[in-house]
């Protein structure tokens, strides 16, 4: 059969590019070799937002007479959160799929292949079955990187050296958790572990968490989890993993750590391999399919979105990257744009940021003006934050007055970051933000407040 369009992959650029194309009126058909939703629902976002949330009432509940609320007897029971969180992927997964149904797309389990191209247009094969594609989407997603560490490999197969797959379904809560990389991921799974009752340590090569986003706001984050007993090993390299350790060298000193499981964390690669890109010449640019910004590889009809194009594995960036594909598809001319793309880090408290941050905009040549401002001139942040430290920082262009970053540490933070995301994308300038009406009391109107000091 002959499909207007054939998506390969049904993470959040496959399922929603699919969606999209379908209600638009393609004949669409997507291919997904494990379960719709992609790493995203299944093994990511979701999963670990949902025991988060679990973790954070458990905290709420334990800490509530700072509050003027007392709580006795107060247990947490990890069964029932990985029962809940099974139980909210399969609602989702479920609404996915009801979605897709009613966009008249098509949906197939399995590896579709590619095989070659016709005059009809990409033959895809899946279950010794061929199909025709006039054009193609690629979301074939990431997957985890796993160093060649002696050890891990033998630790995978032992069942005591996981990725964020076995991790979001572990039966027990560790008595002790090393978390390998101090990124997203493994920052939010210490969140977890560490209120669930495991002793957790996370071994960052570098010296600092959180990678790349604003490193004043990385330092915050550290200190309030070493309040709560997480430990860090900074400047630390892994050289080796055993069953109940591992080895790393700090200084170049070598030391080791307990661990009942050690939680590999330390980022991820494009999904490249086996789906027969080659056979019609996809270009693979360091590890990850080459697109333009209009999401189009180097062959014609051939659109990448998501993970496997290397620029930002976030979900929702996927998700916009999916759009423009399909938009230029239906012939819309439809650009990319990245400088706008907001990231949480769902800790408690939340981490969020949008655009550049002082390092970046320093890299860059923009000379910014910076005012940061404690979340604490925010009353509903004071009200819900017995004791909070956070910090919300506004970068601004010297040159044109405009809005081109902030970040924020603070919960409410993750729910905020996208208003900031859309003012940054308008290139609104400080005295259009003076102008907007901020609702209250909000933890939003920390942005207001911060603005009218520059």
């Amino acid at each position: 059969m002959v499909y207007d369009l054939i998506v390969i992959g049904g993470g959040p650029a496959g399922y929603l590019g699919a969606e999209r194309a379908g209600q638009a009126g393609l004949n669409t058909l997507l291919i997904e070799k494990r379960a719709l939703g992609g790493v995203c629902l299944n093994e990511g976002c979701i999963p670990s937002k949902t025991l988060l949330y679990s973790a954070k009432m458990y905290d709420n509940a334990r800490y509530s007479e700072k509050y003027g609320v007392v709580s006795e007897n107060v247990k947490f029971n990890h069964d029932k959160v990985i029962e809940r969180k099974n139980k909210v992927v399969r609602t989702l997964v479920a609404g996915i799929k009801a979605q897709l149904k009613k966009s008249n797309v098509t949906i197939l389990e399995g590896t579709g292949e590619i095989a070659g191209r016709s005059s009809e247009g990409y033959e895809v094969r899946i279950n010794n079955e061929s199909f025709i594609g006039k054009r193609l989407l690629i979301a074939t997603g990431s997957m985890p990187i796993l160093p060649s560490i002696p050890g891990v490999k033998e630790g995978m197969e032992k069942g005591f050296v996981l990725t964020n797959r076995e991790i979001l379904d572990i039966k027990e809560v560790p008595g002790s958790l090393v978390i390998v990389g101090g990124g997203v991921i493994g920052l939010e799974m210490a969140s977890y572990f560490n209120s669930a009752g495991s002793k957790v340590t996370i071994i960052e090569m570098l010296d600092h968490i959180a990678g790349n986003n604003e490193r004043e706001i990385s330092d915050i984050l550290m200190k309030t989890y070493e309040k709560k007993g997480i430990v860090f090993k900074l400047s630390s390299k892994v050289v080796e993993v055993k069953e109940g350790m591992v080895l790393y060298e700090y200084n170049r000193e070598r030391a080791s750590v307990e661990a009942d499981k050690i939680l590999m964390s330390i980022g991820r690669k494009p999904v490249v391999d086996g789906y027969g890109l080659e056979r019609i010449g996809v270009e693979i640019e360091n590890g990850r399919i080459k697109v333009d910004e209009r999401g189009r590889t180097n062959v014609p009809g051939v659109y990448a979105a998501g993970d496997v194009n290397g620029y930002s594995m976030l979900a929702h960036t996927a998700y916009r990257e999916a759009e423009v594909c399909i938009n230029n598809i239906l012939g819309k001319k439809d650009v990319m744009r990245y400088n706008a793309i907001p990231y949480v880090i769902y800790t408690n408290p939340e981490v969020a940021g949008v655009g550049e941050t002082e390092e970046t905009a320093r890299q860059k040549g923009i000379e910014v003006e910076v005012s940061k401002i404690s979340m604490r001139y925010s009353g509903r942040y004071l009200a819900e934050n017995e004791g909070g430290d956070g910090i919300c920082k506004i970068l601004i262009d010297k040159k044109y007055r405009r809005l081109v970053g902030l970040h924020m540490i603070g919960n409410y933070s993750s729910e905020i970051i996208y208003g900031t995301a859309a003012m940054i994308e308008m290139e609104m300038r400080v005295d259009d933000i003076k102008e907007i009406v901020f609702p209250h009391p909000t933890v939003s109107e920390i942005i207001r407040e911060g603005i009218f000091y520059l």
